[in-house]
């Protein structure tokens, strides 16, 4: 198989296994309960992530300065503002500006 032929396949693949939800579930509502667990799946895939990533090569969790300054600015702008792409954005910022220095 060539690598063209695999890209495309793939390419579908994913493509179909998106657009069933959509077109499955185009003309129903979608139940409140599983709404609210929705909002979960952003901080959940976010923190996931960032364990994934945290991860050296013993299987220990390797965190520095940076990254603690990251979680505490990042749990506290999460905790005031209530709203994911500012706890993303404070986070970023004081993990890029300590990972200068450290």
């Amino acid at each position: 198989m060539s690598p063209l032929v695999a890209i495309l396949i793939v390419g579908i693949g994913t493509y179909a296994s998106r657009a069933v939800f959509i077109v499955a579930l185009a003309d129903r509502a979608i139940p409140p309960r599983v709404l609210q667990a929705l909002e979960y799946v952003g901080p959940a895939v976010l923190s996931a992530l960032v364990v994934a990533l945290m991860i050296d090569g013993d299987g220990q969790v390797d965190i520095g300065v940076p990254e603690l300054a990251a979680f505490v600015v990042g749990a506290f702008e999460a905790w005031k503002a209530r709203n994911l792409v500012y706890t993303l954005l404070a986070g970023m910022a004081a993990f890029w500006l300590l990972g200068i220095w450290f």
